[in-house]
């Protein structure tokens, strides 16, 4: 008989890594953090935000160093889970 133990658990994971330092981010941070999350590329991103893809990329950079992570990716699904905390937007229905 296997016994199944949680992914995180057996990995020393947590699912929202993270998610507890979001408050570090500067208010233009958290807005690329949230864009992050729809999945657009810098480009996209840049054009939305109205900066270079240079900006854009440097943004992304501090942002993942502030919340601990080693990937975009992560970084991505974090904006996802935590959409409806930073979400500023009062008719947003998502």
């Amino acid at each position: 008989m296997t016994t199944l133990t949680c992914a995180y658990r057996r990995l020393g994971a947590e699912p929202v890594h993270g998610s507890v330092r979001v408050d570090q981010l500067t208010d233009r941070e958290k807005e690329v953090f949230l864009l992050l999350g729809t999945g657009l590329g810098n480009r996209r991103l840049a054009s939305e935000l109205r900066i270079s893809e240079r900006t854009v990329k440097a943004h992304i950079a501090r942002i993942i160093e502030k919340l601990g992570h080693q990937t975009r990716l992560q970084t991505a699904v974090l904006a996802v889970l935590v959409h409806d905390a930073l979400c500023v937007d009062t008719d947003c229905a998502c």
